[in-house]
């Protein structure tokens, strides 16, 4: 037993153990006497076989949610060498940690692959949406873009307060809204150039304006000769001229 106590120590001392395992007692604790009357250290061989024997518990846990973690990011990988074996080593959990971080780099690597091919796609339908014929030219459309939809932008909401519509009419409504009001003006201007012209025939407006066209050139010749013949200069005295010729 002695033998087997001092191999134990040997191993518990060694620069290869964790150095918070081996401490010597303290206190008045009865240990184990050599021959020689001296102390042999073995008295906290229990406490330290006692914390392996939990790290090793500990150690199957950590196997067991390892192979939790990695059949969650590997479904496909259902292999396992280790299944069977009672005693779980560190170099069986980090080979699982290895595999599943060998899978993410992978993974990583594909997704930025796909993101460089989605962003050339979304450029390449960018080009072909508003004409560019470059990648120089991509950004100034851009801009443009931008510009021009700013100002659109703006433009409704205008039109949205002066029409009293809701901010959430669609365009479409807008310009129906548009169309009415414009056909609610052209109608009031037709109604009053016919009060004006004392018709409602259109035709009856054609003619109406024929005789204009027809009267008022000679009349307006008429009035001319008057203001020169009378060396006057406002029509408004050509009727008061003529009365004092008289």
């Amino acid at each position: 037993l002695l033998k087997v106590l001092s191999h134990i120590d040997s191993i518990l001392q060694s620069p290869r153990a964790p150095p918070s395992i081996f401490r010597p007692s303290k206190g008045s604790v009865q240990n184990y006497i050599k021959e020689n009357g001296q102390r042999c250290g073995f008295e906290h061989l229990p406490l330290a076989i006692e914390m392996w024997a939990d790290q090793l518990v500990a150690l199957k846990d950590l196997h067991r949610s390892l192979k939790k973690l990695s059949l969650e990011l590997l479904p496909w990988n259902t292999k396992d060498p280790q299944d069977n074996r009672e005693s779980i080593r560190v170099e069986d959990l980090q080979l699982i940690v290895d595999g599943i971080l060998e899978e993410l780099e992978h993974k990583e690597k594909n997704s930025q692959t796909q993101s460089l091919q989605t962003l050339s796609a979304m450029v390449s339908h960018f080009q072909k949406l508003f004409d560019v014929n470059s990648l120089n030219g991509v950004y100034p459309r851009m801009n443009e873009v931008y510009t021009k939809l700013g100002e659109m932008t703006n433009a409704m909401r205008n039109l949205h307060e002066l029409l009293e519509l809701d901010s959430s009419a669609p365009p479409t409504v807008v310009v129906d809204t548009v169309g009415k009001l414009c056909d609610i003006i052209n109608k009031n201007v037709t109604e009053q150039v016919q009060q004006l012209l004392g018709t409602q025939d259109i035709h009856s407006i054609i003619n109406k304006l024929e005789e204009h066209e027809c009267f008022f050139p000679p009349f307006q010749a008429l009035i001319q000769d008057l203001l020169c013949l009378l060396e006057i200069s406002n029509v408004d005295d050509i009727l008061p001229t003529v009365q004092n010729l008289k």
